[in-house]
């Protein structure tokens, strides 16, 4: 299994309109072969003084594969196209870090 998180980090302001277009593809992700878990969180304040400040324009996107197969059919999975394309124009960069267990 793999777990990924991909942090998305949007133009200002564009946050809503993101998870709008990312909600759309949802089901069909989590439908793909080898998804367990699909998912998209923001920060939240937790009043730790060790977190870093909230980031009001960042979408972070937790994932669970069961293979790099899975993951890698996913980034090429037909509806993936026309939610990049929707989303090309909000979202700034993104940085995806693929982790597995120990």
């Amino acid at each position: 299994m793999l777990c990924v998180t991909a942090t998305v980090n949007l133009k200002e302001g564009k946050r809503d309109a993101y998870l709008a277009e990312l909600r759309k593809i949802i089901p069909d992700v989590r439908k793909e072969k080898g998804n367990i878990e699909y998912a998209p969180y923001v920060d939240f304040a937790s009043g730790f003084p060790v977190q870093p400040p909230l980031r009001p324009d960042t979408v972070v996107i937790v994932e669970k594969w069961e293979s790099i197969d899975a993951l890698k059919n996913h980034m090429v999975a037909p509806h993936m196209g026309p939610y990049r394309k929707a989303t090309k124009e909000i979202v700034q960069s993104m940085q995806v870090q693929v982790l597995s267990p120990v």
